[in-house]
């Protein structure tokens, strides 16, 4: 049976890193992206209801997003390059509220992410592209998209950006507030 291994992000409560099983062989591999009995198991009970995969280049930077009434939680995949994931708390009285988690995700590792509702997500493509495939907990809701100023002082992200990389963002991600007391996402009533 393939089977997670879940770790629990110290510094913040609700993130976890997944590492699925993988079987190899002369083949090729085989493993498992998701199961709701394992992550149930684990403490990640969610339903997923959406799946979306993106391809950026190099220096690329989506994010940070997140959808103010409609909360997602996210599992985040590479399937093809690698990119820096990045996730911060933004849930209303969280203990953590304003801290950044990143890590590494690549089709190397096969490694995931599980970003629950209430943060703030993005990323940065490290390898020349990146597919990334996400799983989400709730519908897109154009009309409640927020996000932060990616490269915001006050967040402190390190992104791993060396000083020859061309730093790519969209028009609107590059236009997003600095995260401020304002940005805090009251807990999604179920």
């Amino acid at each position: 049976m393939l089977k997670f291994k879940f770790e629990k992000c110290a510094n913040i409560e609700g993130l976890y890193t997944v590492q699925p099983d993988i079987r190899s062989d002369e083949r090729g591999y085989n493993l498992r992206t998701y199961n709701e009995r394992d992550f149930k198991e684990a403490g990640l009970d969610m339903d997923f209801v959406d799946e979306l995969q993106s391809m950026s280049k190099q220096g690329a930077i989506r994010g940070l997003h997140f959808q103010k009434t409609y909360q997602q939680g996210k599992l985040v995949r590479v399937i093809r390059g690698e990119i820096f994931d990045v996730a911060v708390d933004i849930r209303e009285g969280s203990k953590t509220f304003g801290k950044w988690f990143g890590v590494v995700l690549s089709a190397e590792k096969k490694n995931m992410i599980y970003v629950p509702e209430g943060f703030a997500h993005g990323f940065l493509v490290l390898s020349d592209t990146a597919e990334v495939s996400y799983k989400l907990s709730d519908h897109y809701h154009p009309e409640d998209e927020g996000g932060l100023m990616w490269n915001d002082k006050a967040l402190g992200i390190d992104w791993p950006i060396s000083g020859d990389t061309k730093i790519i963002t969209s028009e609107k991600d590059g236009n997003w507030p600095p995260f401020s007391k304002e940005v805090a996402l009251k807990p999604k009533r179920k």
